[in-house]
Protein backbone atom coordinates (compact mmCIF):
# COMPACT_ATOMS: atom_id res chain seq x y z
CA UNK A 1 0.00 0.00 0.00
CA UNK A 2 1.32 3.55 -0.63
CA UNK A 3 2.55 5.55 1.73
CA UNK A 4 0.48 8.40 0.59
CA UNK A 5 -2.52 6.04 1.10
CA UNK A 6 -1.57 5.16 4.52
CA UNK A 7 -0.95 8.57 5.02
CA UNK A 8 -4.52 9.96 4.11
CA UNK A 9 -6.50 6.88 5.75
CA UNK A 10 -4.58 7.89 9.40
CA UNK A 11 -5.28 11.18 9.37
CA UNK A 12 -9.00 10.04 8.50
CA UNK A 13 -8.75 7.82 11.44
CA UNK A 14 -7.47 11.09 13.79
CA UNK A 15 -10.19 13.43 12.26
CA UNK A 16 -12.80 10.86 13.28
CA UNK A 17 -11.78 10.71 16.66
CA UNK A 18 -10.74 13.79 17.37
CA UNK A 19 -13.75 16.04 15.99
CA UNK A 20 -16.31 14.00 18.60
CA UNK A 21 -13.51 14.96 21.27
CA UNK A 22 -13.74 18.23 20.14
CA UNK A 23 -17.52 17.79 20.31
CA UNK A 24 -18.14 16.39 23.62
CA UNK A 25 -15.53 18.97 25.30
CA UNK A 26 -17.30 21.75 23.80
CA UNK A 27 -20.96 20.43 25.17
CA UNK A 28 -19.20 20.12 28.61
CA UNK A 29 -17.77 23.45 28.64
CA UNK A 30 -21.66 24.61 27.31
CA UNK A 31 -22.85 22.64 30.08
CA UNK A 32 -20.69 23.73 32.93
CA UNK A 33 -20.89 27.12 31.92
CA UNK A 34 -24.65 27.81 31.03
CA UNK A 35 -25.93 25.45 34.34
CA UNK A 36 -27.48 27.74 36.20
CA UNK A 37 -29.54 28.49 33.52
CA UNK A 38 -30.90 25.25 33.71
CA UNK A 39 -31.44 24.76 37.20
CA UNK A 40 -32.76 28.43 38.04
CA UNK A 41 -35.70 30.09 36.24
CA UNK A 42 -36.19 33.26 38.19
CA UNK A 43 -40.11 34.87 37.98
CA UNK A 44 -40.97 38.14 38.52
CA UNK A 45 -43.47 39.35 41.21
CA UNK A 46 -47.05 39.46 39.97
CA UNK A 47 -48.93 39.79 43.20
CA UNK A 48 -48.22 42.91 43.89
CA UNK A 49 -51.06 43.50 46.43
CA UNK A 50 -49.01 41.71 49.39
CA UNK A 51 -46.53 43.62 51.76
CA UNK A 52 -42.69 42.56 50.96
CA UNK A 53 -39.61 43.37 52.88
CA UNK A 54 -36.08 44.13 52.06
CA UNK A 55 -33.38 42.10 53.33
CA UNK A 56 -29.88 43.05 52.86
CA UNK A 57 -27.31 39.72 52.65
CA UNK A 58 -23.51 40.66 51.48
CA UNK A 59 -23.85 42.46 48.68
CA UNK A 60 -27.78 41.91 47.42
CA UNK A 61 -30.93 42.96 48.34
CA UNK A 62 -33.48 40.11 48.73
CA UNK A 63 -37.40 40.73 48.72
CA UNK A 64 -39.90 38.49 51.23
CA UNK A 65 -43.03 38.52 50.67
CA UNK A 66 -44.59 38.59 54.59
CA UNK A 67 -48.03 38.67 56.32
CA UNK A 68 -47.51 39.72 59.54
CA UNK A 69 -48.67 38.45 62.57
CA UNK A 70 -48.00 38.81 66.41
CA UNK A 71 -47.64 35.92 68.21
CA UNK A 72 -44.94 33.21 68.67
CA UNK A 73 -45.41 31.34 65.59
CA UNK A 74 -43.88 31.88 61.97
CA UNK A 75 -43.77 30.00 58.72
CA UNK A 76 -40.39 30.67 56.31
CA UNK A 77 -41.55 29.05 52.94
CA UNK A 78 -38.74 28.51 50.10
CA UNK A 79 -40.00 27.42 46.89
CA UNK A 80 -39.25 25.73 43.33
CA UNK A 81 -37.08 27.08 40.80
CA UNK A 82 -39.79 28.93 38.37
CA UNK A 83 -42.56 29.76 41.14
CA UNK A 84 -43.32 33.36 42.17
CA UNK A 85 -44.35 32.58 45.75
CA UNK A 86 -46.07 35.59 46.18
CA UNK A 87 -48.82 33.66 44.44
CA UNK A 88 -49.29 31.35 48.06
CA UNK A 89 -49.69 34.18 50.46
CA UNK A 90 -53.23 34.37 50.23
CA UNK A 91 -53.41 30.40 50.02
CA UNK A 92 -51.36 30.47 53.19
CA UNK A 93 -52.45 32.84 55.33
CA UNK A 94 -55.86 31.09 55.29
CA UNK A 95 -54.20 28.05 55.70
CA UNK A 96 -52.24 29.08 58.71
CA UNK A 97 -54.08 31.96 60.60
CA UNK A 98 -51.73 32.06 63.81
CA UNK A 99 -48.37 32.11 61.42
CA UNK A 100 -46.88 35.07 60.45
CA UNK A 101 -45.54 34.30 57.09
CA UNK A 102 -42.14 34.77 55.08
CA UNK A 103 -41.80 34.07 51.10
CA UNK A 104 -38.74 34.28 49.80
CA UNK A 105 -37.60 35.41 46.60
CA UNK A 106 -34.46 33.86 45.28
CA UNK A 107 -31.74 36.32 44.09
CA UNK A 108 -32.77 37.54 40.89
CA UNK A 109 -36.69 36.98 41.19
CA UNK A 110 -39.85 39.12 42.38
CA UNK A 111 -37.41 41.98 42.01
CA UNK A 112 -34.57 40.16 44.71
CA UNK A 113 -31.36 41.46 42.95
CA UNK A 114 -28.23 39.47 41.99
CA UNK A 115 -27.92 35.62 40.76
CA UNK A 116 -29.12 32.69 42.23
CA UNK A 117 -26.65 30.02 43.03
CA UNK A 118 -27.00 27.10 46.24
CA UNK A 119 -24.48 28.99 48.54
CA UNK A 120 -26.40 32.57 47.92
CA UNK A 121 -29.53 31.35 48.47
CA UNK A 122 -28.40 29.29 51.73
CA UNK A 123 -26.97 32.37 53.30
CA UNK A 124 -30.45 34.45 52.47
CA UNK A 125 -32.28 31.88 54.42
CA UNK A 126 -30.40 31.99 57.12
CA UNK A 127 -30.43 36.23 57.49
CA UNK A 128 -33.99 35.84 56.83
CA UNK A 129 -34.47 32.69 59.69
CA UNK A 130 -32.13 34.87 61.91
CA UNK A 131 -34.35 38.06 61.05
CA UNK A 132 -37.67 36.35 61.87
CA UNK A 133 -35.96 34.59 65.24
CA UNK A 134 -35.73 37.64 66.78
CA UNK A 135 -39.74 38.54 66.79
CA UNK A 136 -40.79 34.64 66.58
CA UNK A 137 -39.66 32.06 68.75
CA UNK A 138 -41.52 28.81 67.06
CA UNK A 139 -40.39 29.30 63.45
CA UNK A 140 -41.19 26.32 60.95
CA UNK A 141 -39.75 26.23 57.34
CA UNK A 142 -41.58 24.62 54.36
CA UNK A 143 -39.65 24.05 51.17
CA UNK A 144 -41.02 22.92 47.67
CA UNK A 145 -39.17 20.94 45.09
CA UNK A 146 -35.73 23.15 44.84
CA UNK A 147 -36.45 24.60 48.21
CA UNK A 148 -36.96 21.81 49.67
CA UNK A 149 -32.90 21.33 49.48
CA UNK A 150 -32.64 25.16 50.85
CA UNK A 151 -35.57 24.01 53.33
CA UNK A 152 -33.28 20.93 54.67
CA UNK A 153 -29.80 22.98 54.83
CA UNK A 154 -31.37 25.27 56.71
CA UNK A 155 -32.97 23.27 59.45
CA UNK A 156 -29.74 21.48 60.16
CA UNK A 157 -27.97 24.61 61.30
CA UNK A 158 -30.72 26.38 63.05
CA UNK A 159 -33.43 26.46 65.82
CA UNK A 160 -36.53 25.43 63.47
CA UNK A 161 -39.56 23.94 65.16
CA UNK A 162 -40.94 21.61 62.46
CA UNK A 163 -39.87 21.05 58.81
CA UNK A 164 -42.18 20.05 55.56
CA UNK A 165 -40.17 19.40 52.57
CA UNK A 166 -42.87 19.17 49.27
CA UNK A 167 -41.57 16.91 46.57
CA UNK A 168 -38.02 16.63 47.80
CA UNK A 169 -34.73 14.76 45.87
CA UNK A 170 -32.22 13.18 47.73
CA UNK A 171 -29.90 15.27 45.52
CA UNK A 172 -29.75 17.44 42.53
CA UNK A 173 -26.84 16.13 41.49
CA UNK A 174 -28.55 12.70 41.36
CA UNK A 175 -31.32 14.27 39.25
CA UNK A 176 -28.67 16.09 36.57
CA UNK A 177 -27.07 12.63 36.22
CA UNK A 178 -30.05 10.91 34.98
CA UNK A 179 -31.04 13.81 32.98
CA UNK A 180 -27.33 13.99 31.54
CA UNK A 181 -25.93 10.16 31.55
CA UNK A 182 -23.61 10.78 28.91
CA UNK A 183 -21.64 13.47 31.16
CA UNK A 184 -19.75 14.06 34.09
CA UNK A 185 -22.02 15.95 36.25
CA UNK A 186 -20.53 15.17 39.46
CA UNK A 187 -17.53 17.20 37.85
CA UNK A 188 -19.14 19.86 36.01
CA UNK A 189 -21.88 20.67 38.74
CA UNK A 190 -21.71 24.16 40.71
CA UNK A 191 -24.90 23.29 42.80
CA UNK A 192 -25.57 20.06 43.85
CA UNK A 193 -27.95 20.49 46.68
CA UNK A 194 -27.21 17.42 48.26
CA UNK A 195 -30.41 17.30 50.65
CA UNK A 196 -29.37 13.56 52.23
CA UNK A 197 -25.87 15.49 53.89
CA UNK A 198 -28.23 17.88 55.86
CA UNK A 199 -30.54 14.92 56.72
CA UNK A 200 -28.77 13.10 59.09
CA UNK A 201 -28.43 16.38 61.49
CA UNK A 202 -32.44 17.10 61.63
CA UNK A 203 -33.84 16.30 65.03
CA UNK A 204 -37.33 18.44 64.49
CA UNK A 205 -40.19 16.82 63.33
CA UNK A 206 -40.17 16.20 59.56
CA UNK A 207 -42.61 15.26 57.03
CA UNK A 208 -41.92 14.72 53.39
CA UNK A 209 -44.92 14.91 51.37
CA UNK A 210 -44.74 13.39 47.28
CA UNK A 211 -46.56 13.87 44.62
CA UNK A 212 -47.82 10.28 43.24
CA UNK A 213 -47.32 11.22 39.50
CA UNK A 214 -44.40 12.93 39.91
CA UNK A 215 -42.67 13.46 36.45
CA UNK A 216 -40.06 14.91 37.87
CA UNK A 217 -38.48 14.22 41.45
CA UNK A 218 -38.67 9.92 40.63
CA UNK A 219 -40.42 8.37 43.75
CA UNK A 220 -37.17 6.48 45.11
CA UNK A 221 -34.95 9.40 45.37
CA UNK A 222 -37.56 10.77 47.68
CA UNK A 223 -37.18 7.56 49.80
CA UNK A 224 -33.76 7.85 49.62
CA UNK A 225 -33.71 10.91 51.29
CA UNK A 226 -36.20 9.71 53.84
CA UNK A 227 -33.64 7.18 54.80
CA UNK A 228 -31.05 9.62 55.69
CA UNK A 229 -33.30 11.09 58.54
CA UNK A 230 -32.36 9.91 61.80
CA UNK A 231 -35.05 7.35 63.06
CA UNK A 232 -38.40 8.44 64.33
CA UNK A 233 -37.60 12.22 62.88
CA UNK A 234 -39.28 12.20 59.36
CA UNK A 235 -42.41 10.58 57.23
CA UNK A 236 -43.58 10.30 54.54
CA UNK A 237 -47.04 11.31 52.71
CA UNK A 238 -47.88 10.59 48.88
CA UNK A 239 -50.44 12.53 47.61
CA UNK A 240 -51.87 9.98 44.85
CA UNK A 241 -52.98 11.51 41.32
CA UNK A 242 -50.86 14.77 42.27
CA UNK A 243 -48.30 15.68 39.70
CA UNK A 244 -45.14 17.70 40.19
CA UNK A 245 -46.54 21.29 39.51
CA UNK A 246 -49.98 20.41 40.31
CA UNK A 247 -49.32 18.86 43.38
CA UNK A 248 -50.35 22.43 45.50
CA UNK A 249 -53.82 21.94 43.38
CA UNK A 250 -54.73 18.99 45.10
CA UNK A 251 -57.26 19.21 47.89
CA UNK A 252 -55.23 17.19 50.80
CA UNK A 253 -52.21 19.99 49.66
CA UNK A 254 -52.82 22.52 52.72
CA UNK A 255 -54.10 19.78 54.79
CA UNK A 256 -51.06 17.74 54.51
CA UNK A 257 -48.87 21.24 55.15
CA UNK A 258 -51.01 21.28 58.44
CA UNK A 259 -50.64 18.02 59.30
CA UNK A 260 -46.79 18.85 58.99
CA UNK A 261 -46.53 21.82 61.28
Amino acid sequence: MPSTHVSRMSRTLVLLVAIPAVLYLALCAALYVFQRALIYYPQPLTVHTVATLTLPVDDAKVRVSIRKHEGPKALIYFGGNAEDVSHSLAQFSDAFPDHALYLLHYRGYGGSSGSPSEEAIARDAMALFDKVYTEHPQVAVIGRSLGSGVAVRLASVRPVTKLVLVTPYNSLEELAERQFPWFPVKWLLKDKFESWRYAGHIQVPTRLIAAGQDDVIPGDSTQRLLGHFPPGVASLQVIAGAGHNSISDSPQYLKSLADGL
